[in-house]
């Protein structure tokens, strides 16, 4: 009971991490837009139709390549385009083609947009188009550099300080971060604002990756573990619901970061894990929150960290007399990934999948806007698909094994970024059917992936292996992937990049090993003799210990390295 409670709470707040990271599909969104005009209109004409005002006109376009010719109030005739616009040196008749002279301007008295469905963005509010586009371009990337840095910071912040310290920092940051993008008052603070937002939002999805990890025990870590991406995926959901609904950019940015406001109102209440706790030795305070836990549970006979201690320093005492005594105490680089062929191409594998995991769920993600039909829709759906994928994982994870899951799933992603160039376009349900198929099996992959990296290393260099991979996987992120949404051909050769890569990946899969019921290695030794030896169970063989105190230092070792995941 104590523990469904703190993950409930925990993965709820995940929610806002999901919310935050799509925002921008709506909020930046660029309308039709042309060139502002310095005067009334009289009469507009587009082709073959003549309306009485502008707005009339833009369900007709079709074309960035368009045209307005708007005659004023003084007889002027202009034309209007996206970035320019040309008076007419010769005002007679109102007609469309001209092959007189024109005198052209630039659009110096701003810009027209069409708001039939959003009534304002950031592009309309800083008029971040034409010559100012690139500044557009940038707030994604922008925002995904500032979910790097704030993995990594706030990952050994929560290492040093405590995980419940960043859970209340982060949770609160978010609100107060996203409540203050709505307010901010020029382009340069909604980025700086935007880029805070991203850095409290990526520290506490890690961090809360940690949490609940460390509460629940073995045998629902893999389910648990999973399913924090399942509310980052509600999240997505969410977005796709406020943005149907709420047409105006600051607004539709708070009602997105309310939502998630009842968890930062008690998040305060939630305690710090006994397992952070007993590796700092504040054991009085953790037998407090074991004795709390006790008592939630209905367990007469809690837990004694007493107990705990001195089973796990016996251990210790035992494990250090053994040969390989000198390598946890030995200080790590990233040359450690490398230190023979073994470990090199599983590195290299590994950062493989994750780069093409993380490259996957955001290009179907982002891209779903633009397949057709209903944008809203499609990116509920697209985000929807998520969640039965990571049941499909975990039953995978658990029955076949991690490889045996992963291969699949990522050949399939290949299959279908391929098929899905070959589908006209005028067939938009299953453009979209296959687009969520496509989601699907990376979503399994991307999700399987956490788990699976911290399984395949050692508990000494894990932490540094998951940091780099978290850098791999973002690295992309700082490129425009807003294009996508934009050009057809965009979308096409990101989708074959994809296909590609997951192809590749699956291929090298195959030689990873499978650590499904085997144990943590603890040293680089270990982790390479898994991968020669599949028969191989152990390195070492624990002490045979009994009762409560098996499954609590059992559940600590092997929790270790998720902690520092």
């Amino acid at each position: 009971r104590f523990q469904a409670c703190i993950y409930f709470a925990s993965v709820f707040q995940a929610m806002s991490c999901g919310i935050h990271y799509l925002a921008s599909v709506f909020m930046a969104v660029t309308p039709n837009f042309v060139c502002g005009i310095p005067g009334n209109v009289s009469s507009v004409l587009f082709y073959n139709s003549s309306e009485s005002s502008i707005e009339d006109i833009w369900t007709l376009w079709t074309s960035a390549e368009n045209y307005i010719v708007v005659q004023l109030e003084n007889g002027e005739i202009w034309e209007l385009s996206q970035c320019s616009k040309s008076k007419r040196e010769v005002s007679l008749d109102l007609v469309y083609e001209y092959k007189g002279n024109k005198s052209i301007y630039s659009c110096s008295d701003g810009f027209l947009y069409d708001d039939t469905k959003w009534k304002s963005t950031v592009v309309t509010q800083w008029d971040l188009v034409c010559d100012r586009e690139w500044l557009a371009k940038l707030i994604q990337p922008t925002f995904m550099l500032g979910v790097l840095i704030g993995a990594v910071i706030f990952g050994d912040i929560a290492d040093r300080l405590g995980r419940q310290r960043v859970i209340w920092f982060t949770s609160a940051g978010q609100f107060v971060f996203g409540i203050a993008v709505a307010f901010t008052f020029d382009y340069y603070s909604f980025v700086i604002v935007r880029f805070l937002l991203a850095m409290v939002s990526s520290g506490y999805l890690v961090v809360a990756f940690v949490y609940v990890t460390e509460f629940v025990g073995i045998k629902a870590r893999t389910w648990a573990s999973m399913h924090v991406h399942a509310f980052f995926a509600m999240g997505i959901m969410v977005v796709a619901l406020v943005g149907f609904l709420v047409r105006t950019w600051w607004v539709y940015q708070i009602f997105l970061s309310i939502a998630t406001l009842p968890f930062v109102l008690c998040c305060w209440m939630l305690p710090e894990t006994p397992l952070w706790l007993l590796s700092e030795e504040r054991y009085e305070d953790a037998q407090k929150v074991i004795n709390i836990m006790a008592r939630w549970n209905k367990v007469s006979t809690p837990c004694k960290v007493s107990e705990l201690c001195s089973v796990q320093q016996d251990d210790l005492v035992s494990d250090r007399t053994g040969d390989n005594d000198t390598s946890s105490t030995k200080k790590h680089s990233i040359s450690d990934l490398f230190c023979n062929w073994h470990i090199a191409r599983r590195t290299i594998t590994v950062w493989l999948i994750w780069f093409t995991g993380s490259l996957g769920y955001y290009v179907f993600s982002l891209s779903s806007v633009s397949l057709g039909g209903n944008e809203y829709l499609n990116l509920f759906l697209i985000g929807a698909v998520e969640l039965p994928c990571y049941i499909i994982a975990c039953i995978g994870m658990d029955k076949l094994g991690r490889r045996n899951t992963l291969i699949p799933f990522l050949i399939l992603s290949a299959l279908i970024c391929v098929l899905i160039m070959f589908i006209p376009q005028d067939f938009n349900i299953l453009i979209v059917l296959a687009n969520m198929a496509g989601k699907f099996s990376i979503g399994v992959a991307f999700g399987l992936i956490y788990l699976y990296t911290a399984e395949l290393y050692p508990t000494i260099v894990s932490s540094l292996c998951f940091i780099l991979n978290v850098l791999s996987s973002k690295i992309k992120d700082v490129r425009n992937l807003k294009d996508i949404s934009t050009f057809t051909a965009t979308v096409y050769f990101f989708q074959l990049l994809v296909g590609i890569m997951a192809l590749l990946s699956g291929i090298l899969t195959i030689m990873l090993p499978e650590t499904l019921g085997k144990p943590l290695t603890n040293t680089l030794v270990e982790a390479t003799e898994m991968g020669r030896n599949k028969k191989r169970c152990s390195g070492k063989t624990p002490p045979a210990h009994s009762g409560a105190a098996l499954e609590k230092i059992e559940m600590f070792g092997q929790e270790t390295v998720s902690t520092e995941k």
